[in-house]
């Protein structure tokens, strides 16, 4: 049977991207009932429909990452994407420290938003898992005091790109009137 092959070029793009992430949102693995998305070169998510409807946001600043890593084998004829998310979260407090205690005994699905308005969807069909973090203290005056987290996920298809059709800080509406709150707190 023949693969199916790529049918376009790529030139060289515009020097106007920027690396790091803005914010993470986790949404609860089955709480969520059904994702729409266009299949194609860029599967992109069109719908998201949640029995609880909400995303949890996190916002970040500097030294966090999304890294997926192409697992290919032809021996034994798969592909996988391995998708790693490493989190760098300042300042420590009570209710972080419980709901990090929280995030480790599930597997979200984390909709991850680049500071190119990126939004990508992690943990797509088999949620994430924390995989690793600490909570350090530092130990001189300038050190970071807070957490690392690092989630992984692992899917058959890379992450998809999330396409709400309007965007406000509180709520994503999709194409199909699909809407998902965005609790900031």
């Amino acid at each position: 049977m023949a693969c199916t092959f790529i049918s376009n070029g790529r030139p060289l793009d515009c020097k106007d991207s920027v690396g790091g992430l803005k914010a993470v949102y986790f949404v609860q693995f089955d709480e969520v009932t059904g994702v729409g998305f266009v299949k194609g070169g860029a599967d992109t998510v069109t719908s998201i429909t949640t029995s609880g409807g909400t995303a949890y946001k996190y916002e970040l600043k500097g030294n966090s990452n999304l890294e997926q890593t192409i697992n290919s084998s032809r021996e034994n004829g798969t592909t996988f994407y391995e998708q790693v998310l490493n989190l760098t979260l300042p300042k420590i407090s009570q209710t972080t420290s419980v709901a990090i205690k929280l995030l480790t005994a599930a597997n979200p699905q984390v909709i991850v938003e680049d500071y190119n308005k990126n939004l990508y969807l992690i943990g797509f069909k088999n949620g994430t898992d924390v995989t690793g973090g600490t909570i350090v203290t530092g130990s001189a005056m300038g050190d970071m005091s807070g957490y690392t987290l690092t989630l992984t996920g692992m899917e058959q298809d890379p992450a998809l790109l999330v396409s709400p059709t309007t965007q406000t800080e509180t709520e994503w509406t999709f194409s199909g009137g699909d809407t998902l709150t965005i609790d900031l707190n």
